[in-house]
């Protein structure tokens, strides 16, 4: 790990892989007392680090560490009454305890939304070891913007490549070309 920075404390020393067969766990608040308990019966895929200015980060960490699992598969299972919608005008509704800050899940309401259907988690808020490994890291340069000098992004782009992060300063190719295909077929353009 670098001394000048942290990308993720659960990647600066190296990435875990995913445990084969895996199939969820439950997503934990920081709260000491009466914690925010999430279930997600499924693995996360798309799993990348974030530097977006909207994203729940550890303190002190550049980056966050966001996957996608299916709506369907998740749902709050201890202490609901706690959580409140970060900005309710975003496009991912980010859901998060009011007490300690920390986001549960986002969620895309609008339909038409390339991405809905998936729900945002930070799989690090898990006790259970086997969640999908991180494999890219997305709007890197937005770290800029949530304060990181702009003189350290040639040494965070190295360390992002070390670690096996492609950097991108939006999403990856896959991901990109989902949302395309999406809106594509919405105008008509390409026929299903």
């Amino acid at each position: 790990m670098s001394n000048a920075f942290s990308i993720h404390p659960s990647v600066d020393n190296g990435i875990q892989a995913a445990t084969k067969d895996f199939a969820g766990g439950t997503l934990v608040c920081h709260c000491t007392q009466d914690p925010v308990r999430v279930q997600v019966d499924a693995q996360s895929a798309y799993n990348h680090a974030c530097g977006c200015t909207k994203c729940w980060k550890p303190k002190g960490a550049l980056f966050s560490l966001v996957a996608v699992v299916p709506r369907d598969k998740l749902q709050v299972i201890d202490h609901a009454e706690k959580l409140r919608v970060v900005d309710s005008q975003a496009a991912i509704q980010r859901h998060a305890c009011s007490q300690c800050g920390v986001h549960m899940y986002g969620r895309i309401e609008n339909s038409a939304h390339p991405l809905y259907g998936f729900d945002f988690i930070h799989t690090e808020l898990s006790p259970d070891k086997g969640w999908s490994a991180p494999q890219f890291a997305a709007f890197v340069s937005s770290i800029i913007e949530s304060g990181a000098e702009p003189a350290i992004m040639a040494a965070v782009r190295a360390r992002l490549k070390a670690l096996g992060l492609e950097p991108y300063d939006c999403l990856s190719p896959e991901l990109m070309d989902a949302i395309a295909t999406h809106a594509a077929k919405a105008s008509g353009v390409l026929k299903s």
